[in-house]
């Protein structure tokens, strides 16, 4: 297991490398120039040269490029221009405020998603696994920004029932948690459906059934146990995807997160904390699949983890 796993965190790395070289082009090819933006438009060449230089932006690309990617290993994406410090300080003081939110949304997706998967796929065709399955269609093609005005204007503005932004108390995270976990959900509960709909099927089923075991004693039992390993593979990439996500939401819900800080930094074209959010969203995802590997061993024991890709 040792070999498996330093061979995931080898491909791990070399995926880090992809994320940190595509991200140093992409910031570099954007129009904007970062020294225009911090001198202002009427700044005049001489100034904008010495910034230039300041920046390390007058030498060769790939200088630069060799440059990032040493000082990326050690986690030193240099000073924010924006903010006067260094970028990875700034990027953790708002990371706290991001996981929290993820974990949020993650543990609504997965109990609500599971619980409505699980009752739509134990009687497949039915009422309930109709209308189960319109609804997670329907939460799926909503946009979330959109989602997060609706509930904003339905509870916080109609019903004031709930805060409209902010943070400080439990029920500051209910509506961006709930607007961000919706999608997912959605997701969920439609992949478990599915798998348990096809375990249902199976000879294990009718045996359980044969022995006198009741019907929430077999979905619960064998059914559901035995479709986790694809919903345990959903939740490790999508956590990644509700970090990405949570951009947009963070900044309806004005959530002090990683959201608007790198819509920030992209607007004022601050090279070193978009790089530094960037690679730590990257290792995070690296992370998470690695750890959805792991715990396909404990769900089904007939998995070798030699198996796994």
């Amino acid at each position: 297991m040792i070999k498996i796993i330093l061979r995931r965190l080898l491909i791990g790395l070399f995926v880090m490398w992809g994320a940190a070289s595509l991200i140093f082009v992409i910031v570099r090819v954007a129009p904007g120039d970062p020294a225009t933006v911090m001198l202002g438009p009427d700044a005049d060449p001489e100034q904008i040269a010495r910034l230039h230089e300041t920046l390390g932006l007058d030498r060769p690309m790939f200088a630069q490029y060799l440059s990032f990617l040493g000082d990326a290993v050690r986690l030193d994406f240099g000073d924010s221009h924006r903010l006067g410090r260094p970028a990875m300080d700034a990027v953790f003081d708002r990371l706290p405020a991001t996981l929290e939110l993820t974990l949020a949304a993650t543990a609504i997706a997965v109990v609500v998603g599971l619980t409505l998967g699980l009752v739509a796929g134990g009687k497949p065709g039915g009422v309930v696994d109709r209308v189960v399955s319109a609804a997670t269609i329907a939460l799926q093609s909503f946009p979330t920004f959109w989602v997060g005005i609706m509930l904003i204007l339905v509870f916080a503005l109609g019903l004031r029932l709930l805060p409209s932004a902010g943070v400080g108390t439990p029920q500051h995270m209910i509506l961006p948690a709930v607007t961000l976990a919706l999608p997912f959900t959605a997701i969920v509960a439609r992949l478990t459906r599915s798998s348990v709909a096809e375990a249902m099927r199976e000879p294990y089923v009718q045996t359980a059934r044969s022995k006198g075991l009741t019907e929430p004693q077999v979905l619960l039992g064998h059914a559901l146990r035995n479709s986790l390993i694809p919903v345990v593979t959903v939740v490790g990439l999508q956590m990644g995807a509700l970090m990405g996500g949570a951009v947009i939401v963070e900044n309806v819900f004005a959530w002090p997160g990683l959201g608007s800080l790198v819509v920030d930094a992209v607007a004022n074209r601050d090279y070193a904390v978009v790089q530094a959010v960037t690679l730590l969203i990257a290792g995070i995802v690296m992370v998470l699949n690695l750890v959805a590997d792991l715990l396909y061993t404990q769900l089904d024991p007939r998995i070798r983890m030699e198996g796994v890709s």
